[in-house]
């Protein structure tokens, strides 16, 4: 049994109240470890932690705030193995998908943005003969990191990084479904000698300590990833307190097959775009529009692939492990179902697999229109319904049919369609005959319900500090 701990002041320490919640292997049932069940207590040792090693911190020159980054890299490259088998172990997926992509991801963040802050230039203005203005960039103080389950390690990452690269000091709430990599970048803090109290990683029920940690007056931003009905919570509270926020949020992302599309790689990619890690990330296509002309083409040809998909055991070859948890595999079922009982034929999966285990079916979907249930929510599921569209306008209404606005993916080898369809699609992120090819120097976020703000390259520098603008008097 693993006993995971907080991470206060450098130190790997328990819960004050000495309580602690079950954690559970997604693979078979069983509880493998046990997660600090933090209290206000707790909250208030890592605010004042990460207040004392503010001014210090914030006051270390950019040089030295990133070669501490560039250790931490080092260091999550050199634990590759350990930290995608834990990765695993904890969310379910595959760990030779948390081998190639999760935790190269994770170290790339802070490899990305201590290269950041070297490169990073700011703005003079010269008034000829009166002035000359200079525009500086201050850190906020301590601010708040959130991450979801997802993608554990890589997007709780995606967020200490510049909030560090920046100055500032992070108190981090990973979701308390898959703690277990947060506890080992702890040990990874204190190896690689970052001073005590820069990074605070306190655990605990989202809803509990998560809610205490957002609402805190010390708290000067949130970098927040994870579910829209909680993202609203989170910002109406910061408005409250006029505090800087950064929701990243659901989505329902459709992918768009137009009939001159290169059909084999359009069917190759959707495989993956629908059923990478369970279907469980905020990227996943889950609504395939296909053109009228090659709908039947491409719906053979997909079913068949999806057919094969090998779903089972995360520690051996296998496309899809279990869904992260009972609760979820859950909802999943209770959205097939809803489905089918308006009207859905599923062309392939539509239900558990096994006995033991949280497994759910690579599941395909037809004959629903784009305002059913199943098309309008968010499953975040291994399932996706296949939707016929007659042409470019057709296509258009149907993707932006939903209150969400992520993604979205467009397959076609005409540029000027391309283009044009691009930029009347009502969604944060673009993907032209590719998916998940991603630059980290490119915004990232959501449109509509799917969030509010931007993060990556010089945007989440941005986020995690205030700028000032100093004129000075010739």
């Amino acid at each position: 049994m693993i006993t995971i701990k907080n991470y206060i002041n450098g130190e790997l320490v328990d819960p004050a109240n000495g309580n602690y919640l079950d954690n559970y292997n997604p693979a078979d049932e069983t509880v493998y470890s046990l997660i600090p069940n933090s209290s206000e207590e707790d909250l208030e040792r890592t605010i004042l932690s990460a207040k004392k090693a503010f001014p210090a911190w914030s006051q270390l020159s950019i040089d030295k705030r990133s070669r501490y980054l560039i250790k931490v890299a080092d260091l999550i490259e050199a634990n590759l193995d350990k930290l995608a088998e834990a990765e695993s172990l904890d969310n379910g997926k595959p760990v030779s998908l948390a081998r190639k992509v999760d935790i190269p991801r994770a170290a790339a963040n802070f490899r990305f943005f201590a290269s950041a802050i070297v490169n990073e230039s700011t703005q003079a203005h010269i008034m000829e003969g009166v002035a000359i203005n200079y525009t500086r960039r201050a850190p906020l103080g301590v601010v708040a990191c959130i991450s979801p389950w997802n993608l554990p390690l890589y997007l709780l990452t995606w967020k200490i990084a510049p909030a560090l690269a920046t100055g500032n000091c992070v108190i981090a709430k990973p979701s308390e479904v898959t703690p277990y990599t947060a506890f080992l970048l702890s040990e990874l803090f204190i190896e690689a000698g970052i001073p005590a109290g820069v990074l605070n990683i306190i655990h605990g029920k989202g809803a509990e300590i998560g809610q205490k940690l957002v609402e805190h007056k010390e708290i000067k931003a949130i970098s927040f990833t994870g579910g829209t009905s909680t993202g609203r919570i989170i910002g109406t509270e910061a408005a409250k307190q006029f505090k800087k926020v950064s929701l990243e949020l659901g989505g329902k992302n459709p992918v768009l097959i137009f009939d001159d599309c290169d059909l084999e790689k359009a069917v190759e990619t959707t495989v993956k775009s629908s059923f990478t890690n369970q279907g469980e990330i905020c990227l996943c296509g889950s609504r395939i529009f296909i053109q009228e002309a090659i709908y039947e083409d491409f719906r053979s040809r997909f079913v068949e692939k999806v057919k094969n998909l090998r779903v089972g055991d995360p520690k051996t070859e296998v496309d899809l492990g279990p869904l992260v948890s009972e609760a979820h595999l859950r909802k999943v079922e209770m959205y097939v179902n809803e489905a089918i009982a308006q009207g859905g034929k599923v062309l392939t999966g539509g239900g558990r697999l096994g006995q033991a285990g949280y497994f759910f079916e690579p599941t395909v979907i037809e004959g629903l229109d784009e305002y059913c249930v199943i098309n309008q929510e968010e499953v975040f599921g291994p399932v996706v319904t296949l939707v016929p569209f007659k042409e470019e306008q057709d296509a258009v209404k149907k993707a932006n049919a939903t209150v969400y606005g992520l993604a979205a993916v467009i397959w076609s080898q005409d540029v000027q369609r391309a283009h044009r369809v691009a930029h009347q699609i009502e969604s944060g992120i673009v993907w032209v005959n590719c998916w998940m090819l991603r630059d980290l120097r490119t915004p990232f976020g959501g449109m509509k319900e799917s969030g509010v703000g931007r993060e990556g390259g010089s945007d989440a520098l941005h986020f995690f500090t205030e700028t000032q603008n100093v004129c000075i008097k010739l």
